[in-house]
């Protein structure tokens, strides 16, 4: 329910079995419903990237970005954007399927 909530190991843990990319979004800093969820889910995107450099994962595999759910054209240009980005990257190395 908060992107706060997403821990790096969940994150690492999709991108090392195979996922080719994650998403996380969350309210506007200001707008949290848990006040700072989205602080923390911040600052657990930079012990993120960190942890993707220590597997040699591509830094374009993840993304954290602030959209509201009264945004749907602008979730929807994340996610197109997302997915654009993961496609040029083409498969995750750590897929087996």
């Amino acid at each position: 329910m908060c992107s706060g909530m997403v821990h790096p190991n969940l994150v690492i843990d999709a991108l090392t079995k195979g996922a080719d990319g994650v998403l996380i979004c969350g309210c506007h800093p200001g707008d949290c419903h848990y006040q700072e969820g989205n602080l923390k889910a911040e600052a657990r995107a930079d012990a993120i990237k960190l942890m993707m450099q220590d597997f040699g994962i591509e830094e374009g595999r993840f993304r954290l970005e602030w959209v509201s759910a009264s945004e749907g054209p602008r979730f929807a240009q994340v996610v197109t954007e997302m997915v654009s980005k993961v496609k040029a990257l083409g498969p995750s190395s750590f897929r087996t399927f």
